[in-house]
């Protein structure tokens, strides 16, 4: 085994130069404060930029409770003025998408419970709603002439059985939807609804159950959501209408397949999209999409991009109308998705950049000329630009932040940027990321006078060879005469990753620093932005190996001195939840331990969880292969819970279905029943999204049980 190694990175920014030097320590309800930016875009002439701001507000009908709203600001480019909003708060808007000629913004709201489409005229004016549809209306997108607006709808099964329009003649899929005992698939009964008639009344009256949610049918292989079960397929098509108040909208897509990245060609002429169309294949049993395009008028698909075997993704295409960027990737297995271009200059040759992280986001030069793109990457979100003369990735931003929304105009980029001193703002700078001008405050003005800890990025090389990097973060008022218990921080996934530009953990760090705390963090292998082979590195090991990792940087942490050995703690979520189970269950190193959220028992996360596929996919097989079986038992935390007398603090959303909540009361009950101090917390209505995006009082909560749980334990 190689001996580990424990080295300082150093890089040309040091966090420790920049941090402020205010006094106020983070609070945990500063979490109310934290504006969100994003669906950033330039107008087409450069000199405004649209974007969405969330915000958390008191509830209006529940002053004890938050609400997250939205509104739609703008700004100028230059940075001349300051941002204005121009849609009101309680209103809740977003997906600003400007006209080609600049003149107006489309918008979603909410309208009676859907979404709808509305349009802005910016030389003033109030918005007018656009459409009225029942099935709600979502990304709007503006041809390019600017006659037409495109957008999406959700439908599910039995609205398209009774959708004349998307589905003329009331047909049923020719796919089967697999209902025990039926060669066929049984069409809309016009049988009358009788429990005491005859079969086909009787099939009435159940199916009439059904709409009335007295029931729920399952024949579907996907039925979990994230809050509750859904027993119906949906599908996702594509509409079209005149840009103008009353105008009739007019379908793009139609019958039992689901549609996706339609994109208008800069000519107008046509549209790009992705599809299933194996009409003979239930969409549960496939997950494949090829690239077709159509008319914009409607009409049948053609072909365009199509691997066997293989999903293809569509992305952007270039405003020339020459290239398409689009991506590659592997169904049911661990995959970085390939990078692709389609030139329809040369159809037959196929365009690769070499490209091993995960890519975020895309944007064009208004020249065709570069392709910039954002990807995780060593812990940040930097953006990479590609020259479609060389096709080779250029890094122009750092690994220190995490960079997103992005957008090109002419002369500009601009994005939202996420960094240790500020959770989000918005940033311009030139093509080459030169001379980056931050042009809104939304966060800096309340965080200027806060003191915050910033990390210090180190690494060390496990037993397998592997580089795994590792940030450490100080207690905010730290004292080098002083001993501080050291909270060490595992991130969710398991192909999840951290680092200083990672947006959903910035508020809860800063607060356990502020609370006295060392937190550090790091990215074990099987962590994304790292490379496919890293990426692999926890294949059938989601235990031992990853445990080593974390291990490692908190040893790392504590060989520097100022971390008290008898006072950590761990704490993560999801598979998180998972690695701080193992760890419970195989040291007894720490004064307490936390798992949100966790999945426990891999034969049971197979048969609840909304996730059950990262079981084939990690561990090779299914719970019933002879050969799969003694694995799962071997990785699964439970298999070991007779062997955990660390004080244990376990959270659950209560609806959470992507590691359902048995998992969680399977655990807590066996370390009840073998009396070990154990304490379980439950989230009503809490869904796995909880701690990012959930309802925000529970968020405090949890953030506050954690730290007054370790409190019990590491006091002294």
């Amino acid at each position: 085994m190689k001996k580990t190694l424990f080295l300082l990175l150093l890089s040309g920014s040091l966090f420790s130069l920049k941090a402020q030097q205010g006094k106020q320590a983070i609070t945990v309800t500063d979490m109310a404060k934290i504006k969100q930016l994003n669906s950033v875009s330039f107008s087409h002439n450069g000199k405004q930029i649209a974007f969405r701001v969330t915000s958390i507000v008191p509830d209006e009908t529940n002053k004890a409770e938050y609400a997250y709203r939205n509104q739609i600001w703008l700004v100028p480019a230059d940075g001349s003025a300051e941002a204005r909003a121009i849609t009101a708060i309680a209103t809740s808007s977003g997906q600003p998408t400007w006209s080609p000629d600049d003149s107006k913004l489309a918008f979603t709201r909410v309208i009676k419970g859907k979404t709808q489409i509305f349009l802005m005229p910016l030389n003033g004016g109030e918005p007018v709603q656009l459409t009225n549809d029942s099935h709600g209306a979502s990304l709007p997108q503006w041809s390019p002439d600017g006659s037409k607006i495109m957008y999406s709808v959700n439908l599910s099964y039995p609205e398209m059985l009774k959708d004349s329009i998307l589905n003329p003649g009331l047909k049923v899929p020719y796919w089967s939807v697999e209902k025990p005992g039926f060669k066929t698939n049984l069409a809309i009964s016009k049988a009358k609804q009788n429990a005491n008639g005859n079969i086909d009344e009787v099939r009435a009256y159940l199916t009439q159950d059904e709409v009335d949610n007295k029931v729920k049918v399952f024949n579907k292989l996907d039925f979990e959501g994230e809050a509750a079960t859904d027993p119906d397929f949906g599908f996702n098509h594509y509409m079209i209408i005149d840009a103008k108040a009353g105008a009739k909208e007019k379908p793009l897509t139609l019958g039992f397949n689901s549609y996706g990245g339609a994109i208008f060609t800069p000519d107008g002429k046509n549209i790009i999209l992705t599809a299933n169309l194996d009409t003979l294949l239930n969409p549960d049993r496939s997950r494949l999409s090829a690239i077709y395009k159509m008319p914009v008028t409607g009409g049948p698909l053609k072909p365009l991009i199509s691997e066997a075997g293989l999903d293809i993704s569509n992305s952007s295409i270039s405003p020339s109308g020459r290239y398409l960027v689009y991506q590659i990737g592997k169904e049911m297995q661990i995959n970085i998705p390939e990078l692709a271009i389609y030139d329809f200059e040369n159809p037959g040759k196929k365009i690769t950049i070499p490209v091993d992280r995960s890519i975020t986001g895309f944007a064009w030069s208004k020249d065709s000329k570069v392709l910039y793109y954002t990807a995780q990457s060593n812990g940040g979100i930097p953006i990479f630009k590609v020259s479609m003369a060389t096709l080779k990735p250029e890094q122009i931003s750092t690994f220190d932040e995490g960079l997103s929304s992005l957008d090109v105009s002419k002369t500009q980029m601009v994005y939202v940027k996420t960094e240790v001193a500020n959770p989000y703002e918005l940033y311009t700078a030139d093509l080459n990321n030169k001379s980056a001008k931050r042009i809104t405050s939304f966060n800096y003005e309340w965080i200027k006078d806060k003191k915050l800890s910033f990390p210090e990025k180190k690494y060390y090389t496990n037993s397998k060879g592997m580089k795994v990097e590792y940030w450490v973060m100080k207690p905010t008022n730290f004292d080098p005469n002083k001993k501080y218990p050291v909270m060490l921080q595992i991130h969710g996934g398991p192909s999840a990753m951290w680092g200083p530009g990672e947006s959903s953990m910035w508020h809860e760090y800063q607060f356990f620093c502020a609370q006295g705390y060392g937190v550090v963090y790091s990215n074990p292998r099987g962590s994304g932005g790292y490379g496919i082979d890293f990426l692999k590195g926890n294949y059938k090991d989601w235990g031992t190996g990853p445990t080593e990792d974390v291990l490692a940087a908190l040893d790392g942490t504590l060989a520097e001195g100022w971390g008290d050995k008898d006072r950590t703690v761990a704490t993560g979520g999801s598979y998180a939840g998972y690695l701080t189970a193992w760890l419970a269950g195989h040291t007894k190193r720490f004064s307490a331990i936390s798992s949100q959220r966790g999945v426990y028992d891999l034969t049971t996360f197979f048969g609840e969880g909304n996730a059950w596929q990262l079981v084939p996919m990690y561990f090779g097989g299914y719970p019933w292969d002879e050969n799969i079986r003694p694995i799962l038992a071997r990785e699964s935390p439970f298999t070991y819970v007779n062997q955990i007398t660390t004080p244990y603090l376990m959270l659950h959303g209560e609806t959470d279905l992507r590691t359902g909540i048995v998992q969680g009361e399977m655990m807590y009950k066996a370390l009840k029943v073998l009396n070990r101090p154990v304490e379980y917390v439950q989230h009503p209505g809490g869904t796995h999204e909880l701690s990012r995006s959930g309802n925000v009082r529970q968020r405090i909560d949890q953030m506050l049980r954690i730290y007054e749980f370790f409190e019990r334990y590491i006091t002294h």
